[in-house]
């Protein structure tokens, strides 16, 4: 359901939009580092509010890592995993996988 807010006008030197306080507050434009997403549909712009992704947190969206982390749910989902391990059997997995040699595993 549409709900009208109000007008609002373009600036035609930078082409600011001026957000009127209600909406910002609904739609939690008014956190720092907002972002909000423009699409054209049917002719309408909407203003989509999005999450922003912090720089170091980029490669947690390139396609491979989330190749890899839709692999580990479907292994989650058929049960299959391994018990967690302890901090000592982590090392000593990791110390083995250091002490492999190339062609080995």
């Amino acid at each position: 359901m549409d709900k009208h807010l109000g007008f609002s006008s373009v600036s035609a030197d930078d082409g600011t939009i001026v957000v009127p306080p209600e909406v910002r507050r609904q739609l939690g434009l008014d956190r720092p580092d907002t972002v909000v997403e423009f699409v054209v549909r049917d002719g309408a712009l909407l203003l989509l509010p999005r999450v922003a992704v912090h720089p170091n947190d980029v490669w947690f969206w390139e396609e491979g890592q989330q190749s890899a982390e839709r692999e580990a749910e479907e292994e989650l989902a058929a049960g299959d995993i391994s018990p967690a391990m302890t901090g000592e059997e982590f090392l000593a997995y990791l110390k083995g996988m250091i002490d492999e040699k190339p062609g080995e595993g």
